[in-house]
């Protein structure tokens, strides 16, 4: 099977965290918390809390992941369903530069969009009345994020928490610290430019016009992270 170096964890962190799908929400998230607040520098605050809540829940579900695969000794099983899902979405994921939202698309779950409006506009009530309150609601919405956004983001993560699962096993949480952190770096880069004056709608323009770009490169790598690991054990 493959081994798991430093480089490989480093490049499927990468794929994960060009996501379109998580630089949609963020910059939505921006443009609500800058309206929100009077001042630019609690929603500096707000969006790195949400950033940290989004590090730690995905750390805690790699985490759980991993103990369940290990638990019930079904590494081998995980490891061949991560690779095939990494193939399949890597076809979607080109698919969608060629034919962009036709058809099947990776996306969050269905219904999701319109949840997180109603937890926005039910945070812009909170915050009114206590803006330490309105924070923590929005640390809720950072767990709320992560989960919807599995399918469309999930595949990179999968195939190395598989690769961990074969042998990693003991040194899973620095592995996962790393991956976890270089996952939310380009949400600290939007957070921070957003801060200093870059408007949200631009933003949005940047993202819709390198969207397809982002997921020709993750689904070329997942495709070549799939087969390079179901070719291992042959």
């Amino acid at each position: 099977m493959v081994d798991l170096t430093l480089g490989l964890l480093v490049a499927a962190a990468l794929a994960d965290s060009v996501n379109p799908c998580v630089f949609g929400v963020l910059i939505f998230l921006c443009a609500f918390m800058l309206k929100m607040y009077k001042k630019p520098v609690h929603m500096l605050i707000s969006g790195l809390f949400y950033t940290f809540i989004v590090y730690v829940a995905y750390l805690l579900l790699g985490l759980g992941i991993l103990k369940i695969t290990v638990s019930f000794e079904i590494s081998r099983l995980f490891y061949i369903f991560a690779a095939t899902i990494a193939i399949l979405a890597g076809i979607i994921e080109i698919k969608d530069y060629f034919f962009y939202g036709k058809w099947f698309s990776l996306q969050i779950l269905p219904g999701a969009s319109k949840r997180i409006d109603v937890y926005i506009n039910y945070i812009k009530k909170i915050q009114k009345k206590h803006f330490s309150l309105g924070i923590l609601f929005i640390g809720l919405l950072g767990v709320f994020v992560v989960l919807v956004e599995l399918p469309c983001t999930g595949a990179p993560y999968l195939a190395i928490l598989a690769l961990i699962a074969q042998g990693e096993y003991a040194r899973a949480l620095p592995l996962l610290l790393l991956y976890n952190l270089i996952f939310i770096l380009p949400l600290f880069v939007i957070i921070t430019i957003t801060y200093f004056g870059t408007s949200s709608k631009k933003l949005e323009r940047w993202r819709k016009e390198y969207k397809g770009l982002m997921r020709l490169v993750i689904g070329l790598f997942l495709i070549f992270l799939g087969i390079y690991m179901l070719y291992s054990i042959l």
